[in-house]
């Protein structure tokens, strides 16, 4: 399979760039022969300071990726999952999906103590309005503050005590072998990740047929079925990456349980709910999921989403 060269194209950041090498690495092993190159982009998301409106817009970390991909600049496109719209550019399609590694959000504090143990008042640092909404729902007690940059920025304010703790998702920890930084990963009670949350994405053009044969190697089936369930119940709500919206699908033998919810950004309230159907008819699931949401209480869901309150990244 050592036919051309592909060009992989990913966002600059240390993260970003590790997981493309972890996913190339699989790949060669996968495809021995096969070349790559990596080629840094930098995206509207990577080149932003200011997080207010401009956050509003889906794609912000994949858009310049993608227009390389319809180019021909590059032949991949390596991005977090859960960043990418639940449209997919015309001519682009997802050619694979990794294994999930871990779906929870991480609590990192600098004395190991535990969400439940946060004294009231205690200051929780995070960019996004899920995590802000659900840290609210669980302890209105605690102050959320609006904090971006990448995990290390991050772990610097935790420990110059900007912060008492600090959530971010466990895979991206996990990626960078910060592990051992984790106080605890945050009960699905408490805390639902975002759809798509631990899985990589690898994005190709529809015709190369090359680059397919190479990614399908790569390719996760049950993780797909999962990421299909919980990319249709967004996009059935009508929701962005940037929303007040938990969703997680699990599998077991040729069943596939899918939870989802839409929180209030101030942790007021939230509509949940859990739906179970057959492996091969993931999107359904997610369909049907999020119809169910909606007929419990569609006004108040359709207010939140369509809530002109400030959008924040995941990460």
């Amino acid at each position: 399979m050592g036919h051309g060269l592909i060009r992989v194209g990913t966002r600059k950041s240390q993260l970003a760039l590790t997981q493309t090498h972890q996913v190339i690495a699989i790949l060669q092993g996968l495809c021995p022969g096969q070349e790559f190159e990596v080629k840094t982009i930098s995206t509207a998301g990577d080149r932003s300071t200011d997080h207010a409106a401009f956050f509003d817009h889906q794609g912000i970390f994949v858009k310049e990726i993608e227009e390389a991909l319809l180019r021909g600049d590059i032949d991949l496109g390596i991005h977090s999952l859960k960043d990418m719209p639940c449209d997919i550019k015309a001519g682009l399609e997802l050619g694979a999906v990794s294994a999930r590694l871990e779906a929870r959000d991480a609590f990192l504090t600098r004395d190991g103590v535990t969400f439940k143990e946060m004294k009231p008042g205690a200051r929780i640092g995070t960019s996004s309005v899920r995590r802000r909404a659900q840290v609210l729902l669980a302890r209105p007690d605690l102050q959320v503050v609006d904090m971006r940059g990448n995990v290390d920025t991050r772990l610097r304010k935790l420990q110059s005590g900007e912060v008492d703790g600090i959530i971010i998702a466990c895979a991206g920890l996990m990626r960078l072998g910060f592990e051992q930084q984790i106080t605890e990963c945050m009960p699905l009670d408490v805390m639902l990740p975002a759809p798509c949350q631990g899985v990589l994405a690898l994005e190709i053009r529809c015709d190369d047929t090359r680059s397919k044969d190479v990614v399908r190697k790569f390719n996760h089936p049950a993780t797909y079925a999962c990421i299909t369930a919980e990319r249709t119940f967004l996009k059935t709500l009508g929701g962005g990456c940037s929303l007040p919206v938990g969703a997680l699908a699990t599998v077991d033998g040729e069943t596939l349980t899918l939870t989802g919810q839409v929180v209030d950004p101030d942790g007021k309230r939230k509509v949940q709910d859990c739906l179970k159907g057959f492996l091969d008819q993931a999107a359904d699931t997610g369909k049907r999921l999020a119809e169910q949401l909606v007929e419990k209480d569609g006004p108040w869901i359709k207010g939140v989403l369509q809530s002109p309150y400030p959008k924040r990244m995941e990460s």
